[in-house]
């Protein structure tokens, strides 16, 4: 029972890291405006930026997968946390424009820690429950991205966009300590079926073989290719929608603000919503997570393009479709962690999980500058469109491949820690 408590308050721990850490990250989308302005700079140069950050969080991926997988992921995440503060404390004080984007990149360092969660949660719970617990935790991205936008148009007047990143780097500093001492390490893992129903101890380390023969897994390698296209629509959608909105939807900030919460209530339930079902999909066949995830890019697609191509005098359209696509863009996100898993050894996930983090990051790293140049010559909607439904169809084309392999790989995984826990010592 006591294990039980703690594996939730584990989940409560790091869905109010992520919630946090996102609204810290998100904050610049909201404050583009009044950067651009401080700086003197237009979307071209702000596209910097915001792929700065990217690009650094990319390259920082493997680094921290292997680390995951060869220490304590409490402690790391711990240190990922302090790191949060410290360099967006940094970005607050730059007084150059080079150097608010050399800081504001050095803030991707801590953003690419979340294998290390991920693969922390997966040891607490067992396979048919994954989907739902990384939807919970999927949560804290649209939340936190509403959160910080709620700070930006309430506080930026009193307080100045400065001003905000030193609280918010403050939090980070905070978590850090919370995250290092009231957060257990569970065994590695100990909830697959296999493991836990041993008589004997099963040993589960790192080795360079397991990790090697990632890239042996069709099904693993193929969502490794999903995922470097499937995040440029969000990129594009975190830098520039609020922006778009503002510019060429002519919002005014009250309006925009009620007009996102309702939107980004609907992106935060499409995340436990996929997870639930790809979860009951799941136990009903193999491939059921990944037909949840590839519907959800095909309807988030859709309606998206319905939403952009309304014209102004359609303002309700508009609100609707985009709604509709918030409720269905997320599902494939907890789906695709879970399948990862479904196919990975335990002491090699931390590993697994950076390299399809790393695939996402080095591919849509480009993402807002390329949305940038796109506005400077057409428009942001040129822009928002043309990007997301290209990826999007990308990402289903991969999807559709991965569920042909993944049933095969699933047996192969479940087989071998039979074995393991069958052999022992």
């Amino acid at each position: 029972m006591r294990q039980s408590r703690h594996r939730w308050f584990v989940v409560a721990t790091f869905l109010a890291f992520i919630l946090l850490h996102q609204a810290d990250k998100l904050l610049v989308g909201p404050l583009t405006t009044p950067i651009m302005e401080a700086f003197g700079i237009d979307e071209a140069r702000m596209g910097l930026v915001f792929s700065g950050a990217v690009l650094v969080g990319a390259i920082c991926y493997p680094l921290w997968g292997l680390l995951f997988d060869h220490f304590r992921r409490t402690r790391l995440l711990a240190l990922a946390s302090l790191i949060w503060g410290s360099t967006t404390w940094l970005s607050a004080i730059a007084r150059t424009f080079p150097l608010f984007v050399v800081t504001r990149a050095s803030t991707g360092i801590d953003d690419s820690c979340y294998p290390g969660i991920y693969s922390t949660v997966a040891d607490y719970f067992e396979p048919q429950k994954r989907g739902r617990v990384n939807g919970i935790l999927g949560l804290g991205q649209p939340v936190g991205y509403l959160l910080g936008m709620a700070i930006a148009i309430f506080l930026q007047g009193s307080l100045g966009w400065r001003n905000i990143f030193l609280v918010t780097g403050a939090v980070g500093v905070l978590l850090s300590v919370v995250i290092f001492f009231f957060v257990r390490e569970p065994a590695r893992g100990a909830s697959e079926p296999e493991i836990a129903g041993a008589k004997r101890a099963v040993s589960v380390r790192f080795s360079w073989k397991a990790a090697v023969g990632l890239l042996k897994k069709r099904s693993l390698v193929l969502l490794f290719l999903n995922g470097f296209f499937g995040v440029f629509p969000w990129q594009v959608i975190t830098f520039w929608f609020f922006r778009y909105l503002e510019t060429e939807r002519a919002y005014a900030s009250g309006r925009m603000f009620v007009f996102m919460v309702v939107v980004v209530l609907l992106l935060a339930a499409g995340y436990p919503l996929g997870g639930t079902i790809g979860d009951a999909a799941f136990r009903r066949f193999r491939r059921g997570r990944l037909i949840v995830a590839a519907s959800g890019v095909v309807l988030g697609a859709v309606f998206l393009a319905a939403a952009i191509t309304r014209p102004l005098s359609q303002p309700l359209a508009f609100e609707v479709f985009v709604g509709l696509a918030a409720i269905f863009m997320p599902l494939a996100s907890a789906n695709v962690i879970a399948t990862v898993y479904d196919v990975t050894e335990p002491e090699v996930r931390g590993t697994a999980n950076a390299t399809l983090n790393f695939t996402e990051q080095i591919g849509s790293a480009a993402a807002p500058a390329i949305a940038g140049l796109i506005a400077v010559r057409a428009s942001l909607g040129t822009a928002i469109l043309g990007i997301c439904t290209t990826a999007w169809a990308a990402c289903f084309v991969f999807l559709a491949l991965t569920a042909v392999f993944v049933p095969r790989d699933i047996a192969r995984l479940r087989g071998e820690l039979a074995a393991r826990a069958g052999s022992g010592p």
